[in-house]
């Protein structure tokens, strides 16, 4: 733990930099340089502070890029927030503006990793209408976003992993990084051969069985310690081919009565444990 606890003003709300509390949530989060798109109005998960200002963006940032750095150089475990306030050249007080705790950087490190994701995957996928391709291109686009992050990832994972921390990318807290993915998964689908095919019903759900593939990808990436997580990409590209003719197969009417018990099951086992909405 921590030996800062954040400086709380009159209203009790944390105090941040002059001219900054009180940040609404119409905020524009998007930030130069960084490739990253406008994150939808309230929507910003990981940190108290919905910047407003240019300058607050950009402190906001810089918070989570000096994190990141020293998670990677001393380790999540022995990383303060007054190490990383130090480094980032801000208050304490500020760094817990934008992030409640260490661990909600985890939140804001989710966040900028799926829009890094989703534009690098979205220009991969370019011109090719191959389902199982353009869902390779898209698992294997997120291992190599997360690539430089891998040596302390099983230590993001002791948190993300717990299922009552809203942390976890399965929480309601986590559903605007999610959304982007799952919206991300549903352009994978919808640009290829096959979606004019599907079943509808089916067709609406994939999305989001997508983003639980990708899931299952992650676990495995966070374990995997074989030179340039090696045995990652080789189960994503003996996986995929399977995964998508499983789902070109659904299409047909003798298979039509599976596809409809598989269904019943996914929406009430499957989704109902998936956080569907923002936090207020």
């Amino acid at each position: 733990m921590d030996d800062v606890t954040p400086t709380n003003g009159a209203n009790g709300q944390q105090q941040g930099e002059p001219g900054e509390q009180g940040a609404t949530a119409g905020a524009d989060l998007s930030v130069k340089g960084t490739g990253r798109q406008p994150v939808p109005s309230g929507e910003v998960p990981g940190g108290r502070a919905l910047p407003k200002t240019g300058k607050s963006e950009q402190t906001r940032a810089l918070i989570l890029e000096t994190a990141m750095r020293l998670f990677k150089e001393r380790g999540y475990d022995k990383t303060t927030m007054r190490a990383i306030a130090s480094e980032a050249g801000v208050s304490v007080g500020n760094a817990y503006y934008y992030f409640e705790s260490k661990e909600f950087l985890i939140q804001g490190f989710y966040d900028q990793m799926t829009y890094q994701h989703a534009a690098d995957a979205r220009a991969r996928m370019a011109g090719r209408t191959d389902f199982a391709e353009r869902l390779e291109i898209a698992l294997i686009s997120w291992i190599d976003c997360a690539a430089e992050y891998h040596e302390f990832a099983s230590q993001f994972f002791r948190t993300a992993a717990d299922p009552t921390s809203s942390l976890s990318p399965f929480s309601n807290e986590s559903h605007p990084a999610r959304a982007t993915a799952v919206e991300l998964f549903r352009e994978v689908l919808t640009g290829s051969d096959i979606a004019a095919k599907l079943d509808a019903e089916l067709a609406d759900l994939l999305p989001d069985l997508l983003w639980l593939d990708l899931m299952i990808v992650v676990l495995y990436w966070v374990f995997d310690r074989t030179p340039d997580t090696g045995r990652t990409r080789e189960f994503v590209r003996r996986s995929t081919p399977m995964t998508a003719r499983v789902i070109n197969l659904s299409r047909y009417r003798v298979f039509r009565p599976i596809v409809r018990d598989a269904k019943g099951l996914i929406q009430d086992f499957i989704l109902p444990t998936i956080g569907r909405t923002a936090r207020p």
